[in-house]
């Protein structure tokens, strides 16, 4: 099976950026993890569709560790990063914890796992054509009185200051400003795409949830930040200009090449004043 899905995104080419954000995320994850394990019952099965290097289910499965165990099932239609996903929860799980990896894409609606306590889903609704179709196969997954939570929008990760020396200032802005239009192309491009004109809540309500809330946790690395943090940085402003370059002018081109340029002394990776800060957001409901 090949790294691209529905969306022509190859998220196995991706696996690097994966791990890295699903480190410096996991901080402020793992009061999620602790919350919305906390909503259900004892020994529950937790299925993370779309689950990527499995970060999030690295913290159910120390959650569920800390308590009676259960079960993390990891779902994601490309296998190298099931492979990934599996080997990271594992490495963490103990005997009270039982991880299943299976193939599975939320864009088929005959999606098969275990009935599931808590369904998780980060990032993926967004990638599938009929977000609200989507939402119901999610909200039919649960067992009655189990609980939905997926992670979408929120404040756009920062982490570039203002002026770089290199280019115009505020690259950052024109960056988010052209991966906006790539996200609408993308999101226009997918088959089956349908307009979902309302907000999260609303669509988990019209799945068929109750008791639907959302919350909010915060991303914050200061500056002058770790290696990593600058690691994660040079790859995100890459992806960006790779993906949106074409809204991009010459010069925001040619800025982005040399910040991202090892060789370059303009490389980001030299600078003392990157950082990360934003927040995800987080919307949830519970099946009847």
């Amino acid at each position: 099976m090949s790294g691209h899905t529905h969306d022509d995104i190859d998220w196995a080419d991706r696996l690097a950026q994966l791990r890295m954000a699903d480190t410096l995320d996991a901080e402020a994850l793992t009061p999620v993890a602790h919350r919305l394990v906390g909503s259900v019952p004892e020994r529950p099965t937790v299925v993370d569709v779309g689950c990527g290097a499995g970060g999030m289910s690295v913290l159910f499965a120390r959650e569920l560790a800390r308590g009676a165990g259960g079960t993390v099932v990891l779902v994601d239609a490309t296998p190298k990063l099931l492979a990934e996903a599996k080997r990271a929860v594992a490495e963490v799980a103990d005997d009270s914890v039982e991880v299943v990896g299976l193939p599975g894409d939320l864009a088929d609606p005959a999606l098969a796992v275990p009935a599931a306590d808590l369904v998780w889903a980060s990032g993926v609704v967004h990638h599938i054509g009929d977000q609200q179709a989507a939402l119901r196969t999610l909200a039919g997954l649960l067992r009655p009185g189990g609980v939905l939570a997926i992670a979408e929008g929120g404040l756009e990760m920062r982490c570039l200051p203002w002026e770089l020396g290199v280019g115009r200032p505020g690259l950052e802005q024109r960056l988010l400003a052209a991966r906006a239009s790539w996200f609408a192309r993308m999101r226009a491009g997918i088959p089956g795409s349908i307009a979902m004109p309302y907000g999260w809540q609303r669509a988990l309500r019209e799945a068929g949830l109750e008791d639907v809330e959302s919350f909010g946790t915060l991303i914050d690395h200061p500056m002058p930040g770790s290696d990593l943090l600058r690691e994660y940085v040079v790859h995100r402003v890459g992806w960006f200009a790779e993906s949106a370059g074409e809204w991009l002018d010459a010069d925001d081109r040619a800025a982005v090449t040399a910040l991202t340029d090892p060789r370059s002394p303009d490389f980001l990776g030299h600078r003392d004043d990157l950082y990360l800060f934003g927040a995800k957001a987080i919307h949830c409901g519970r099946s009847r």
